[in-house]
């Protein structure tokens, strides 16, 4: 019998070596470099999607207009999610903090003791000293390095650049005040929550980048600008009616 496997595997123009140990992979279920199970059908990369968090109106279904999702593996998808979560909540600690920052900015005791820190908050980050940047710099480091253990699988052959297997993308666990529901639909519904507030924060903050750019004003000093503005051509519509003379508008408000 095993002079005919023998002649079968060299008809099919195999090695009885390799055959023999393709056969052991299918058996115990491991990857031929022995780093893990392999699963008898993966899961559809889209068809995981839609059953996350985040899927919302008026979108009913994936909105995934350039078809990323249909292109790729589950793993980069499980990747990208945990990229887009996190950077949702950078940028509505980042839009926030714009917004605080510039407001509090002439308050002595907000870290402005020495009153250097003045203007749009792109700026902010050049005129703070010594002694923000250093505690600040080892709790990112803390928390990332936490972050790294709880989610990200060990960077060794095929498991290089990807997520642990059991690892839900966004969750690490932390909820010092318990706000997380057990329920599966509560939570569900809470989670789509804060992915869509991440989605707005990161558009918000890259607006007010480019606006404190272009226009080097702080944000709420461009909105009022913008209130001002309308307020006065308001008036001269008004004033157009009733045949007085047109306000002039500011040279400041001009360009806006």
């Amino acid at each position: 019998m095993a002079v005919a496997m023998r002649s079968a595997v060299q008809k099919a123009g195999a090695s009885p070596r390799v055959s023999a140990r393709r056969s052991v992979v299918v058996r115990s279920g491991k990857t031929l470099g022995g780093k893990g199970p392999v699963p008898a059908v993966e899961q559809d990369a889209y068809e995981y999607l839609k059953t996350c968090p985040g899927v919302s109106a008026p979108f009913d279904n994936v909105f995934d207009p350039a078809g990323l999702a249909r292109t790729t593996n589950l793993r980069d998808l499980k990747r990208w999610r945990e990229s887009e979560i996190v950077h949702g909540r950078v940028s509505m600690l980042a839009a926030l903090g714009f917004i605080v920052g510039e407001q509090l900015q002439d308050f002595p005791l907000f870290f402005n003791f020495d009153g250097r820190v003045e203007g749009p908050a792109i700026y902010h980050f050049q005129q703070i000293g010594q002694g923000f940047w250093e505690p600040l710099l080892i709790f990112i480091g803390v928390a990332e390095s936490y972050r790294v253990a709880v989610a990200w699988a060990t960077p060794i052959g095929t498991g290089f650049n990807a997520l642990k297997d059991e690892y839900e993308p966004g969750y690490l666990g932390f909820d010092p005040l318990n706000l997380l529901p057990e329920d599966e639909a509560a939570r569900k519904e809470l989670q789509t929550k804060e992915i869509n507030n991440g989605r707005l924060a990161m558009i918000a903050i890259a607006a007010f980048v480019a606006q404190e750019l272009v226009e080097q004003t702080e944000i709420f000093e461009h909105l009022f600008l913008r209130f001002e503005k309308e307020a006065i051509l308001e008036l001269d519509d008004l004033e157009r009616d009733i045949g007085l003379p047109l306000t002039p508008l500011p040279e400041e408000l001009k360009g806006i």
